[in-house]
């Protein structure tokens, strides 16, 4: 029996009822379940613990919700099983949720590598999702806790007693996310569930998640805070191309997201600062043509100077005042490769409270892939970030949410 929920019943309890099937979790993926669905003829109904719907979705993408990519590929997931997605991923693409999106008149735009945003508010995905819900006569129930879900074996029925009456159905979805964004007080209930029928659950933890840094690194990062700059950033053989953003308590923005899903703890990780730059070969060369220059007057051309300065003390503090032509040829190489190949170990991650999502989860092995459904566990579904599918930055998550939820619906 899965323990209770945290919250506060409402008044006005739901009626015992019969359903054809329970969506645990109105968020992203229970929506569109529910939604496709009651498209299929199903009864449904969404048990929601907190007071509104998709409140995930209204906070993305900086309140404007990148709802998916034009380029979505089975190899920008992260899973234990790579090849788990490609059904899902097949059943409902990209474009035929963006096909619903401009049904529904929503002004929308793309941004770097194939990120689409809402033109308005995110507000206007939770309305689509919402209004096709009613459409086909979703009930969405919120400010309901479960106190625990039973299986009569015999009946293959659920029966769940929540805060608003029991309610009972053959089949049970589970779309309630992860433990990412704390304030929104999210909760273990879907692996609980898991475990509870017997399915592993792989370990889980922050993902899509800016890296800590103590002592000196973490002074001159939060002087250099708000800053952003385009990298490369490696970590084992996993690297990622886009801008960097130093924090005031470590590193941060899409390329330090990105590659936080593949860092390991104590683990060094590689930043090419001038990824365009072969820097050794750039400062041997004004050497010869600029022998004059300064190395912070060269870089400060290819870097914010606040970030040249910031480097130039730590890096080359007994060369700053002299020129280049004074420079020995191996002092110069070292510092192109420090700059192209700079080595660091974070201390951590900031965990749960900024993470975007949540690695790990319910383990693919025990699901279908087809289906979503719980392979020993005839009508029990996992669908959304409580599955061990964890998408790159860049609306990757979301396309999950609509195929994994999609796929699922057929199979009710």
């Amino acid at each position: 029996m899965v323990g209770k929920q945290a919250g506060q019943s409402p008044p006005n309890p739901m009626m015992k009822k019969h359903f054809d099937a329970i969506v645990i979790g109105g968020g992203a993926a229970g929506l569109m379940c529910a939604w496709q669905a009651g498209r299929l003829g199903k009864r449904v109904v969404v048990l929601e613990r907190s007071k509104k719907i998709g409140r995930k979705i209204l906070m993305s993408g900086g309140g404007r919700c990148n709802f998916t990519n034009l380029y979505v590929e089975p190899d920008n997931f992260i899973c234990a099983n790579p090849h788990f997605v490609k059904s899902a991923l097949t059943q409902y693409t990209a474009w035929d949720f963006i096909g619903s999106v401009q049904e529904h008149g929503i002004a929308y735009h793309e941004k770097d590598h194939g990120q689409l945003f809402c033109d308005n508010k995110a507000r206007d995905i939770v309305d689509l999702l919402r209004n096709e819900c009613e459409s086909v006569g979703v009930e969405i129930v919120l400010q309901c806790v479960i106190d625990n879900i039973q299986y009569d074996d015999s009946k293959q029925m659920y029966s769940l007693d929540t805060s608003r009456g029991p309610v009972s159905s053959s089949a049970v979805v589970v779309a309630t996310g992860g433990l990412s964004i704390p304030h929104m007080d999210p909760t273990p209930f879907g692996y609980e569930v898991a475990q509870q029928f017997g399915l592993n659950v792989l370990p889980i933890r922050a993902s899509l998640v800016p890296y800590t840094f103590t002592g000196q690194l973490k002074d001159m990062f939060a002087r250099l805070s708000g800053t952003a700059i385009p990298t490369i950033i490696q970590s084992g053989k996993t690297s990622f191309r886009e801008a960097m953003l130093f924090t005031h308590r470590g590193l941060s923005g899409p390329s330090v997201l990105q590659i936080s899903n593949y860092w390991q703890p104590s683990h060094a990780i590689h930043i090419n600062l001038l990824p365009d730059t072969d820097l050794s070969h750039a400062l041997l060369e004004a050497k010869l043509t600029q022998p004059k220059v300064l190395a912070r007057t060269f870089l400060s051309k290819l870097l914010p100077k606040s970030v040249v300065l910031e480097f130039e003390n730590i890096w080359w503090p007994e060369h700053k005042d002299q020129p280049l032509a004074e420079w020995p040829n191996t002092n110069i190489e070292q510092l192109g490769n420090k700059f192209n190949n700079w080595e660091i170990i974070p201390a951590g991650t900031e965990g749960y409270r900024t993470a975007e999502v949540t690695l790990g989860g319910v383990d693919t092995d025990e699901i279908s892939s087809k289906t979503m459904e719980a392979k020993k566990q005839p009508g029990l579904f996992f669908i959304g970030e409580v599955v061990d599918v964890t998408g790159h930055l860049g609306g990757f998550n979301f396309q999950w949410a609509w195929s994994s939820a999609f796929a699922c619906a057929q199979a009710l």
